[in-house]
């Protein structure tokens, strides 16, 4: 099968490699119809995720056809169209029973992530994303093997284009609980920062359960554009203004701040220098700026909901403010497998149109110009899909 894999930082490519095959009695074979490249793959891409070897295969949003299944699998069957959430979970252990899937504690056989050396207990593993989180190989490819069958896969109607659902794997169920973690309802206010897919699937969320005012914080015009437009957004260039949260607390009633605020950029934050060479030296994960602004710009008892990836560091003054403000946080990997038949009602209803962030569509022979063009942000980018078996544009390869 032809497949996305890594050869170092900034370096992958579309390789031949061994077809998927069955290797415990409830995994399936899947075929994958679409694909995506998610802001979370630009860590590995950079080479910023430890664990992540040459040879592996990316990609953790990814829909299809089930082509074969194990002699264990109940839940599908062959032909079934489904999308799978990128977090593996057995569905029985002490964790999945409290539909807290993202932290099943079977999946992983490693250690996890490590970032807390004293975590006992790895989290759930993740297609496509380093060897700390199961090395269970991902879904740009034309198949997969998909483990743990009778729990992850989930059926959607063949009515649906795969535009309409794909984004069910990842983004949409990671937004919808950060605005659930965010407890937004009829008249809340909310700042969000940064507008890449999830930033801009967390502000249609956000405007769907009631939100009245919504400022969005980025550093390139033309999503803001779009957030602006579609979701009728406040924006804030980060790169024209400094301090943001300024800015949201003179605009908003009695200069109290924002009802609660979501950080949708995480690992890829702007920040100081100091951040920046640590970053680039490993030492530290993610800018602490966007954070810093987060607990500046919510109100006295509100909430900061963080959906995306993150190692910033926590200050002891940073803790000194959240405490001084009374502020709740929440956070933490997508619970994916518990959002998604009221999430596919919706899109059904047409409430929600996450296909709408879609600006790309290529074959996935074109997978590395993808990643270059999704994170050089070219040619307006906001989220590309890749299609195996879609023929390349002529003279593209």
């Amino acid at each position: 099968m032809r497949a996305l894999t890594y050869h170092g930082a900034h370096k992958v490519s579309v390789d031949n490699m061994p077809d998927p095959i069955i290797e415990a009695s409830d995994d399936i074979i899947l075929k994958v119809t679409a694909t995506a490249i998610c802001g979370s793959d630009l860590h590995l891409y950079r080479g910023k995720i430890p664990g992540t070897e040459h040879g592996d295969i990316f990609g953790h949003e990814f829909m299809g056809e089930v082509v074969e299944t194990g002699a264990g699998v109940t839940a599908v069957q062959k032909g079934d169209r489904v999308v799978i959430p990128f977090v593996i979970a057995c569905g029985e252990c002490f964790f999945c029973h409290m539909s807290q899937y993202a932290a099943c504690e079977t999946t992983n056989p490693g250690k996890g992530a490590a970032l807390n050396r004293k975590t006992i207990t790895p989290p759930a593993a993740l297609f496509g994303y380093s060897h700390l989180y199961g090395g269970v190989p991902g879904g740009q490819a034309e198949y997969v093997r998909v483990p743990k069958a009778n729990t992850g896969p989930f059926k959607v109607p063949d009515i649906l284009p795969d535009e309409k659902v794909l984004f069910l794997s990842d983004i949409l169920p990671t937004a919808w609980q950060a605005v659930k973690n965010a407890e937004i309802k009829q008249g809340s206010s909310l700042a969000i920062f940064g507008a890449g897919p999830v930033g801009l699937l967390t502000a249609a969320c956000a405007r769907y359960l009631g939100a009245d005012k919504i400022f969005m914080i980025d550093h390139h015009p033309y999503r803001l554009n779009f957030a602006q437009q579609r979701y009728g957004v406040i924006p804030i260039n980060f790169d024209e203004n400094d301090d943001p949260a300024a800015y949201i607390i003179e605009h908003t009633a009695n200069h109290r701040g924002v009802d609660a605020v979501i950080d949708a950029i995480g690992f890829e934050a702007k920040g100081s220098m100091t951040e920046t060479i640590l970053t680039n030296l490993k030492l530290e994960g993610s800018s602490g700026k966007a954070l810093r602004q987060c607990i500046a710009a919510v109100r006295r008892g509100g909430i900061v909901s963080v959906p995306g990836f993150t190692q910033a560091l926590f200050t002891a003054s940073w803790f000194g403010d959240a405490f001084d403000k009374g502020l709740t946080f929440k956070m933490g990997q997508t619970h994916v497998h518990k959002f998604l038949p009221e999430l596919l009602e919706l899109i059904e209803q047409g409430q929600l149109k996450p296909e709408e962030i879609v600006t790309h569509t290529m074959p996935l022979e074109e997978a590395a110009k993808g990643y270059e063009i999704f994170e050089k942000r070219r040619e307006d980018c906001r989220k590309i899909i890749l299609v195996p078996g879609m023929a390349p544009a002529s003279g593209a390869i």
